[in-house]
């Protein structure tokens, strides 16, 4: 049953809860906690985890909601000062403090404590933070809200967990990805689960449940998609300058690196597939099985290492881990797929 919002009160807890976003909705239907502190640097889930908060909440009857932003010591004065004062009408209420360093300081670490320790039936505490570093986790206020109240430390989804993450997303939307369709997407949108969700909600608002990498494509950039298909078709056939002509183009008309480098790593596990036996897509049309048979009959003479390895330095480059252009990195993974391991320079 939902609790009576005029005799539901947040409790204490016996012992400390440190809540996962798995649990927390469980959590927020058995009971509502007086403090919860919501910490992370992936903007989405941790407010996705508010709004959860906030809903339960109201749903308990505190209907009024003040929004405090520390941005120096002299912040905290305010805080106090509305922590002293009943709400105008009675209500009852969501305080919450964001706190983008997660630092609170002297002055903050003393007010956060006695708002924590001041039992306000009527005050619902809500501390949203910065990811937390060993000395803040450790910090006082931190400890009693572990002691009173539950904390949500939110975790980055891993690279390995976000193809599963992206499909159960859609899901929700009533979209069913294909393989392809996910690898686009992951390649598109790791460290940045904004981006993946906005990417799904165009591909809800296109109307279709099946979704696949040309669907993918068309939605992120419609005047590229047949250039990229055309790049890797390019590679697989061994037509070195076309290739490096296309990667040029497509470099100088602003296409996203993760899609040139999306046609090249499928030309590689395509060209493996056929190599060694393993389970591969029909290919689309005539030509394009004409050169996946040229690329298979190459194939002996390839290093698949050292491909998979070009392809992933490629893909640090693009994502800032590691130094260099992914652009001529591409180049080279072009080249050396083509089994014409010199490039020429990429030139429009």
């Amino acid at each position: 049953m939902r609790p009576n919002p005029k005799n539901h009160r947040p409790a204490a807890r016996e012992t400390p809860l440190k809540l996962t976003l798995d649990s927390l909705p469980r959590e927020l239907a058995q009971r509502l906690s007086p403090v919860y502190l919501v910490s992370g640097d992936e903007p989405l889930l941790c407010g996705e985890a508010a709004d959860a908060i906030r809903a339960a909440a109201r749903a308990a009857g505190f209907t009024e909601r003040e929004v405090h932003f520390i941005e120096r010591a002299g912040d905290w004065a305010d805080v106090r000062g509305s922590a002293a004062n009943l709400s105008l009408f009675g209500s009852r209420r969501v305080m919450e403090i964001r706190l983008p360093t997660g630092k609170a300081g002297s002055a903050g670490g003393a007010a956060l404590n006695a708002l924590i320790g001041a039992n306000d039936p009527d005050t619902l505490l809500l501390i949203l933070t910065a990811r937390l570093d060993r000395d803040a986790q450790n910090a006082e206020w931190v400890r009693a809200v572990e002691a009173r109240g539950a904390w949500l430390p939110v975790w980055p989804i891993e690279s390995s967990r976000l193809p599963a993450w992206l499909r159960a997303r859609a899901r929700t939307l009533g979209l069913n990805l294909d393989d392809e369709a996910v690898e686009i997407l992951a390649a598109r949108t790791e460290g940045n689960l904004l981006a993946a969700q906005q990417e799904l909600a165009k591909l809800a608002l296109i109307g279709t449940g099946a979704v696949t990498a040309d669907t993918v494509l068309g939605s992120v950039a419609d005047s590229a998609r047949f250039d990229v298909f055309q790049l890797g078709e390019a590679v697989l056939a061994g037509h070195t300058a076309r290739a490096l002509r296309m990667l040029a183009g497509l470099r100088a008309e602003g296409t996203e690196p993760t899609l040139a480098l999306w046609a090249l790593t499928k030309a590689v596990r395509d060209t493996w597939n056929a190599h060694s036996g393993g389970a591969a897509r029909a290919p689309a049309w005539q030509r394009q099985a004409a050169a996946l048979a040229q690329a298979q009959r190459r194939a002996p003479r390839l290093s698949f290492r050292g491909l998979v390895q070009r392809a992933a330095r490629a893909d640090r480059m693009i994502k800032g881990r590691l130094a260099g252009d992914a652009w001529d990195e591409m180049a080279l993974l072009a080249c050396e797929l083509c089994d014409k391991p010199t490039p020429q320079p990429l030139r429009a």
